[in-house]
């Protein structure tokens, strides 16, 4: 099993990786906010991800991005720096390699990217210094299907779930499973995801609520949105994490 035992300090990045035993994070770096691109071994393969820890953090919000997109993506770096200023760390993963990310198939696999995302899940829990941390799942578009299943099979190691334009559609069959609460974010023009939204929302058994963004589409591009989008993240997460 690789260990997360420190980061560097530099501008460049680095990640340090250790196979047996743990040294822990040097004291001085964890009095310091960490930001850090980091390598996460998955089985056969290797994944990327961009994690950033504020000073006190104790709670941990972990990205599934949507079909196409990227730990680079604008909209989820947006959400993701409202929630460290709120405190909470962050962590934005390419739940698929550089090469599976150009294959159709793959990109479509819901199945898969849930398996890897569990897997993401479960190796930050094993890093004794995020071993207290309370974790929660932000999927956009495709990735809150992920997000879902994901925390259909870890019931009480995921605390919330926040779907932004998402489809649930994709994992219906786990919906009934979820037992972290649940919110589902949409834009009043996205009708077609809003149909879907309204749907999952009945197949839930855990608390959930379903809250409509005012002249807001699917991309939450128009001015404002995506700031609201980040407002009702932080405050889900700060009532149930």
């Amino acid at each position: 099993m690789s260990e997360l035992t420190s980061f560097s300090r530099k501008g460049t990045v680095l990640s340090i990786w250790k196979t047996w035993g743990y040294r822990g994070l040097p004291a001085a770096i964890m009095k310091k906010e960490i930001g850090e691109n980091i390598h996460i071994p998955v089985g056969s393969v290797t994944l990327e991800g961009r994690l950033d820890v504020p000073e006190h953090a104790d709670r941990m919000i972990i990205f599934s991005h949507g079909t196409g997109s990227s730990r680079f993506s604008p909209r989820n770096q947006f959400v993701a720096g409202l929630l460290n200023e709120k405190g909470m760390a962050t962590l934005l993963v390419d739940l698929l390699t550089s090469r599976e990310s150009i294959t159709h198939t793959a990109r479509f696999d819901i199945a898969l990217l849930t398996q890897r995302l569990a897997a993401v899940t479960n190796w930050i829990r094993e890093q004794p210094v995020f071993r207290n941390y309370h974790i929660a799942y932000f999927g956009a578009s495709t990735g809150a299907a992920s997000a879902l299943g994901a925390a259909s099979i870890m019931p009480g190691n995921i605390r919330a779930v926040v779907s932004r334009g998402g489809r649930p559609d994709l994992a219906f069959r786990s919906l009934p499973l979820v037992q972290a609460p649940v919110l589902l974010i949409v834009g009043s023009l996205d009708d077609e995801v809003l149909d879907l939204n309204r749907e999952a929302s009945a197949r839930f058994r855990c608390p959930n609520e379903l809250i409509v963004i005012e002249g807001a589409s699917h991309l939450f591009e128009e001015t404002g949105k995506l700031q609201e989008v980040a407002e009702l993240a932080a405050d889900w997460f700060e009532r149930n994490l």
